[in-house]
C-alpha cells in the first residue's frame, strides 16, 4: 500500500498544516513506509487469538467511596469569597 503526494496533501488540509513542498515529499515516503509496515501485520496468522485490549489480565483497584473531611482546615479563610460552605466566584455566563 502506497500514499500520494495528493493524499498527503489533502491530510495535512484536514489538520489545518501548512506544508511545504520539501515536507510533503518527505512526509509522502515517511507516511508510505509506516503504510508497508503496517500491510505487514495484515499477513500474521490470528486464527484462534482472541481479541485483546491489553497484553496483561489487568483489572482497575478502586478505593472504597467515602465520605471524609476536607482535606484542608479553614478553607473559607484563603478563599476572597466563601457562603454556606461554597467557594463564590465572578459570572462568566451573559
Amino acid at each position: 500500500m502506497s500514499i500520494s503526494r495528493e493524499d498527503v496533501v489533502h491530510v495535512s488540509r484536514l489538520a489545518r498544516l501548512n506544508l511545504s513542498e520539501d515536507e510533503i515529499e518527505k512526509f509522502t515516503g515517511q507516511l508510505g513506509a509506516i503504510l508497508e509496515h503496517i500491510a505487514k501485520l495484515n499477513e500474521v496468522d490470528t486464527e484462534g487469538v482472541a481479541p485483546t485490549s491489553h497484553v496483561l489480565d489487568i483489572t482497575n483497584v478502586f478505593r472504597e467511596d467515602a465520605v471524609t473531611d476536607p482535606p484542608i482546615e479553614n478553607m473559607e479563610k484563603m478563599a476572597p469569597d466563601f457562603a454556606k460552605g461554597h467557594f463564590r466566584v465572578p459570572k462568566v455566563i451573559e
